[in-house]
């Protein structure tokens, strides 16, 4: 194909979002081309990384077994799946954003995420239930909790390759190493981009541009610039390659930015990880501190570990450990629930400290105020209302009382050896903020008008999130928007050449 040949549609960036958009203008009848910036072995984006869960509305067992119909009787009947009515995940969105999400894309994504996970398994996407890190055992039947149900099989990993498979058999193709420099733009019209390919200018027309290519977490300057300080130290949980480029041109042609600038994905991440994602070295993140108690390097407790299930608190406890003396901590545990923690504990390259004995635990940890520590410890385990039984799958009201910072639900004492401490740092995943976009995905001026030719999905779509973000919620609505976006990228280049002819 010669650089300037046009295609129907542009689709820049390949996670899950863009992939859907290609998947999406391709079985809208458009000739796609995706550009990656990464090489091919490092393609898929901050979604490679990720779990692969999706937050969707569901009514209740046979919703779930629609969207994975290979559960066995014995599944069905040993699961309590609950449900997660549409109501209840467009208030948890809206009240976690403290009302300033975007309602009409808000609603719009909840209303869809169902169709559009049964959309994806129809493109070969294959999803189990989240077994292994969104139940307990209770009573003998696994109990799903926090809204959060449903997995793409093989995780962020598995998700963008099964994607990857049905974009290149729908005909859609995939230039890597070509990182976006430019729109073209012709009277007021996107018709294209002007890529970079090993150091050489790649003009590329087409008839719409869909713009996939993440947020900014990888770009220290930026992170410094608008999240604040120290939060260019944080290391990258995610791809090295989403530095805000897309949203830098966009707004270079007037695209309005829209969302919550100063605010991001962060968690708890293993000390000793590398500075960027690693697909080699996955699981680096620690987010069921519920399950023990967090401290920073004076030994004290400075969260509330059970305010709330962790996939409503988790990504916000990033910004919570930056703010600590060294932006360093230890996540604390006994034997009553490390057994309970999951895969991403028990990885080989975790940074983890045992003790048979409390004193021997804080003896081997690093820079922190050893005697404040079992200060704390002991006063945590005196401060328990063991009144109320220790149950992980619902808020449990077993709590502490009189401390500075009480712990509100599974409160469990730290008194039965072999004790296990994890070091944690700040990884960021995502940025909240980027392009403002319409419900057809098209990118919105900052005169408030639509962009024709202009579309984006995923995280370099501001209005979303703001302060706190519910799991799984990212992939959900990259897929939403990105089905969208392809859809109506493949309409408007339609129109396009039938203006032409």
């Amino acid at each position: 194909m010669d650089n300037d040949e046009a295609v129907d549609v542009i689709v820049v960036g390949a996670g899950n979002a863009a992939l859907c958009a290609a998947i999406s203008a391709a079985e809208n009848g458009a000739r796609v081309r995706v550009l990656e910036r990464a090489p091919a072995d490092k393609r898929g984006g901050n979604s490679a990384f990720s779990g692969g869960a999706f937050r969707v509305a569901y009514d209740g067992a046979a919703d779930i077994h629609a969207l994975v119909p290979d559960l066995s009787a014995s599944d069905l009947a040993n699961t309590d799946f609950g449900s997660y009515a549409r109501d209840r995940f467009l208030d948890e969105l809206m009240e976690m954003s403290s009302f300033r999400a975007d309602l009409p894309l808000v609603e719009l994504m909840v209303e869809r995420s169902f169709e559009t996970l049964q959309w994806m398994r129809s493109h070969g996407v294959r999803f189990l239930p989240s077994y292994g890190r969104q139940t307990y055992k209770v009573d003998g039947r696994q109990i799903f909790w926090g809204g959060l149900t449903i997995e793409a099989a093989g995780g962020g990993f598995g998700l963008v390759e099964s994607l990857f498979a049905r974009a290149e058999r729908l005909g859609v193709r995939i230039d890597y190493e070509h990182r976006i420099e430019d729109l073209r733009v012709e009277d007021g019209v996107v018709t294209g981009v002007l890529a970079m390919h090993r150091g050489l200018p790649r003009p590329l027309r087409a008839g719409a541009v869909v713009l996939g290519a993440g947020g900014f977490h990888a770009n220290a300057a930026w992170r410094a610039s608008y999240l604040g300080n120290g939060w260019d130290l944080a290391k990258v949980r995610g791809s090295r390659y989403n530095t805000g480029d897309a949203i830098r041109i966009a707004m270079a042609h007037g695209a309005r930015a829209h969302g919550h600038w100063s605010g991001c994905h962060g968690v708890f991440y293993d000390a000793n990880a590398p500075q960027f994602g690693d697909i080699a070295l996955l699981d680096q993140q620690k987010n069921y501190f519920t399950l023990g108690i967090v401290v920073n390097t004076r030994g004290e407790r400075f969260i509330d570990e059970g305010e709330d299930f962790r996939n409503y608190t988790y990504s916000r406890m990033g910004a919570e450990l930056l703010r600590q003396p060294g932006g360093r901590g230890w996540q604390i545990f006994d034997a009553q629930t490390v057994g309970m923690l999951p895969q991403e504990y028990r990885v080989k390259h975790a940074s983890r400290i045992h003790g048979d004995t409390l004193e021997a635990l804080v003896a081997r940890l690093e820079g922190v105020d050893r005697a404040r520590l079992l200060r704390t410890i002991a006063d945590y385990n005196a401060a328990i209302d063991d009144s109320k039984a220790f149950n992980p799958a619902v808020k449990d009201g077993r709590c502490t009382r009189g401390l500075a910072i009480d712990k509100s639900n599974w409160s469990v004492a730290l008194s039965q050896g072999p004790f296990v401490a994890y070091e944690v740092t700040t990884g960021i995943t995502c940025t909240y903020a980027g392009l403002a976009i319409d419900t057809e995905a098209q990118v919105q001026s900052v005169e408030g008008e639509a962009m024709p030719g202009l579309y984006a999905a995923g995280e370099l779509v501001g209005g979303l999130y703001y302060t706190k973000y519910p799991g799984g919620a990212g992939l959900t609505s990259g897929s939403v928007f990105g089905r969208v976006a392809g859809k109506a990228a493949a309409l408007h280049a339609r129109s396009a050449r039938v203006a032409q002819a």
